[in-house]
């Protein structure tokens, strides 16, 4: 028996809000993984029979900045052709479309911490080759672990491991000195190669990973989820990290100063330094709040001025003033600009 009745638009938007509103998220996310901002989006096309319903039409509207969407193409059928042109792409017979495919998931490494740096975005067109120059955590450091993480989430153990490798040989020198080129190749067929080269020694170690992108459909989007799900969390926990590190970098920082002034510095403000220094890192070890970290690193950073003060000082009468040399540094160790703000650990 046929059921014969009139439903009004309003009741039958009342019936599929839930549904629709279902729409908002995959939208959503499409819209961050493009890197475009609204203005650049030129057509909106809309898939599947359900897209033709106004409730819809009008939520992608409102969420593309008033862009109506395109309706040239029949919603039934373009999921049956976009099939048909890739079993012809498969078999050989279409040449003039190329799909690429794109990493489901970022990939990256463990850097000081235990933050997960990324170095390949998700969704970045493969194949791809990406690179970024990292240093040591200490003086002297012979080697560096590198851990190679896929997920979506601030720290690295909360992603998937997909494999590790030490480089050796790295010649002596104070942290931040070494120059550590670690860089991820994926080819066509997804085979993950990392290496990590001294690029002082030039001393390469590396690793090839043949299931970076064999990851299911469920298990990708399980990670998505699970990411989304701690994303405040992840970013509390990666901002303690972030202040933790700058604090431990600007302490190695002023007690390299100190010790390479000499007796430029005054004892007064030597002492004064080194009090600030141990109070600082033993707040950090009592796991302080940040403010009280933060207030401790500003309380340092002003003393950067008086010890330039204090050199100055202690230049010879009539030094030009053109010869006096800064002693003002950053609070990182590093001084190359192409160097990234993060550290490997031995």
């Amino acid at each position: 028996k046929h059921l014969d009745m009139k439903l009004s638009r309003a009741k039958f938007d009342d019936l599929t809000r839930e549904l629709v509103e279902r729409c908002r998220g995959p939208v959503e996310q499409a819209i961050k993984d493009s890197g475009l901002d609204l203005s650049e989006i030129n057509d909106v096309v809309l898939v599947g029979g359900s897209t033709r319903i106004p409730a819809v039409k009008e939520l992608v509207k409102q969420m593309t900045g008033g862009k109506e969407p395109n309706q040239s193409v029949n919603p039934d059928e373009v999921v049956a052709v976009g099939a048909a042109i890739q079993a012809g792409v498969l078999a050989g017979e279409v040449k003039e479309v190329v799909l690429l495919d794109v990493t489901p998931l970022s990939l990256g490494i463990e850097t000081m911490g235990g933050v997960f740096t990324k170095l390949v975005e998700k969704n970045t067109t493969i194949p791809c080759h990406k690179s970024e120059t990292f240093s040591t955590a200490e003086d002297n450091q012979p080697g560096v672990d590198v851990y190679v993480f896929q997920g979506e989430r601030a720290l690295a153990r909360e992603n998937k491991l997909l494999g590790n490798f030490r480089l050796d040989g790295i010649a002596a020198a104070p942290r931040g000195m070494p120059r550590i080129e670690v860089s991820f190749d994926i080819d066509a067929n997804g085979i993950l190669s990392v290496s990590a080269k001294d690029q002082n020694t030039g001393k390469e170690q590396k690793i090839t990973i043949t299931a970076s992108t064999n990851l299911s459909k469920d298990d990708v989007e399980r990670m998505i989820r699970e990411a989304e799900s701690h994303a405040q969390e992840d970013k509390v926990l990666k901002e303690r990290i972030d202040v933790r590190n700058e604090a431990d970098s600007m302490c190695y920082t002023f007690e390299h100063k100190l010790k390479e002034l000499g007796d430029q510095v005054s004892s007064g403000t030597r002492s004064r330094t080194e009090n600030l220094i141990a109070d600082l890192r033993q707040k950090m070890k009592d796991e302080a709040d940040l403010d009280t970290i933060r207030n401790l690193m500003n309380e340092l950073r002003g003393l950067d001025v008086i010890i330039q003060q204090d050199v100055q000082s202690r230049q010879p009468v009539g030094a030009a003033a053109g010869n006096t040399q800064s002693t003002q540094t950053s609070t990182g160790d590093s001084a190359d600009d192409d160097v990234i703000d993060a550290e490997i650990e031995s």
